[in-house]
């Protein structure tokens, strides 16, 4: 395996290990986004279907909490 596709999954794991660091929801799930992102990179580079598949599916996950914590910040601005 190439150098770079190994630094690319350590990227991967310390964006997701750094995720869980922290206290705000929103942040949380947006630097797990980024840890999972590389994750996918990763299994492309790998032609690991299960480590794209399952990175995809937290990576949406996320996005559609991220979506609800707008609205409801929103919902909560406009009261």
């Amino acid at each position: 395996m190439n150098n770079y596709v190994e630094y690319i999954g350590y990227l991967a794991s310390f964006f997701v290990l750094l995720s869980f660091l922290m206290k705000r929801m929103t942040l949380l799930r947006i630097i797990n986004v980024i840890g999972c992102s590389f994750f996918i990179w990763y299994g492309i580079l790998l032609d690991s279907v299960p480590i794209i598949v399952t990175n995809v599916a937290i990576v949406l996950v996320n996005g559609y909490y991220l979506i609800l914590l707008q609205r409801e910040r929103a919902s909560s601005v406009e009261k």
